[in-house]
């Protein structure tokens, strides 16, 4: 995976009704470490990272690249949104389309935070590179996930065999432009 090519970086907060789309800065970090080291969060993203690896290599100002959008609720980091260059994808259909992450705290599972947040993410993304299909690849067995990518308009291209399980790839073409 690679940036998103020529976007500015970083962009003004994305504000929502809710939340706060934003790049991640140091106060952060905390938030960073209890989010990859969640075995909630990891269930099906292959398990946790240890939290003392964590403590150790996670640099001050974590995951500070173009795409990467902490998710903050009331003045707290709650998620993390990727968008991401798929240039080594499994799957031919995503080779070199956009890819979108997301990871939300357990405690926020539920409030429709993720659905808020990677709509402001998808359409920041559409007014930066227009025109650019995404795809998001699952788990089968994570049905949030699914249920989450049909509500942002993500239908199936395939389904796949990988990490010890199947995988679900959906895309997301942008609407075209009416004349």
């Amino acid at each position: 995976m690679t940036d998103l090519g020529p976007v500015v970086w970083p962009p003004a907060p994305i504000r929502t009704g809710r939340l706060v789309l934003r790049e991640p800065e140091a106060r952060d970090r905390a938030a960073f470490i209890e989010l990859l080291s969640s075995p909630e969060v990891h269930t099906y993203l292959g398990g946790p990272r240890p939290r003392h690896e964590l403590e150790s290599e996670l640099p001050d100002v974590p995951e500070r690249w173009p795409g990467s959008f902490v998710v903050e609720l009331d003045g707290s980091m709650v998620g993390q949104i990727l968008l991401r260059r798929a240039t080594e994808h499994r799957r031919p259909a995503a080779t070199g389309k956009a890819d979108l992450g997301y990871l939300f705290l357990p405690r926020t599972w539920g409030c429709g935070y993720a659905a808020e947040a990677c709509a402001a993410a998808l359409d920041w993304l559409a007014d930066a590179l227009p025109g650019e299909p995404v795809v998001l690849t699952t788990q089968t067995a994570n049905v949030r996930s699914l249920r989450l990518a049909a509500e942002l308009g993500f239908t199936e291209v395939e389904r796949f065999e990988a990490w010890g399980a199947e995988q679900w790839l959906g895309m997301r073409t942008p609407p075209t432009p009416s004349d």
